[in-house]
């Protein structure tokens, strides 16, 4: 019969290896603590909900006005649809010249974060972003950011026909309010 005897020698190799199983068992156990509660999800995607009535294809017109001189017209389309199950949606926008030109192109992102109870919004265009919040109040929305001196509101509601009725707003300093872009789309099938 031949007896085990332990050597002195793999203590410092034990030592490491229980150091090594208690870390990971930590790990294990700490990241369902750093994990959202598991109906934060369902949260997240209800408060998306609100904004369902943007999905779909629109086009309609869109006036611009850029200081002095005359407005620009352009046919205007936004593509709205949601990404990840419901929890982001997505907007593409796209001005187009009667020449075919497009002079205005943007890509947004909406987002709802239950933890600080505020929609996200995050725009792409010409090779700038935008983080802002979004507010949403029943069929429409709102965002707002400051540039410089000039202080710009965007506000976004569906008509009594169902239309998408959006203007921006710019306000310089203390002079009054300049309505910038107005936009009127129809939900195309």
């Amino acid at each position: 019969m031949k007896t085990a005897i332990f050597s002195l020698s793999h203590a410092p190799f034990l030592s490491t290896m229980l150091l090594a199983a208690v870390l990971m068992i930590s790990f294990n156990l700490s990241l369902p603590a750093q994990q959202p509660p598991s109906n934060s999800v369902d949260v997240q995607r209800e408060a998306m909900h609100k904004l369902s009535f943007l999905a779909g294809h629109w086009s309609g017109l869109v006036t611009i006005v850029r200081g002095p001189g005359e407005p620009l017209h352009f046919a205007q389309t936004e593509d709205v649809e949601y990404k990840l199950d419901g929890l982001v949606l997505l907007i593409q926008g796209k001005s187009t010249s009667a020449d075919g030109k497009v002079p205005f192109s943007a890509l947004a992102t909406v987002a709802y974060d239950d933890a600080s109870h505020t929609y996200h919004f995050r725009a792409y265009n010409a090779g700038h972003y935008l983080d802002t919040e979004l507010s949403v109040p029943t069929n429409g929305f709102s965002w707002s950011f400051t540039s410089g001196p000039a202080h710009i509101v965007n506000t976004m509601h569906l008509t009594a026909k169902g239309e998408w009725d959006e203007v921006t707003d710019v306000t310089v300093g203390s002079n009054p309010p300049h309505r910038s872009v107005e936009m009127h789309l129809q939900h195309q099938p």
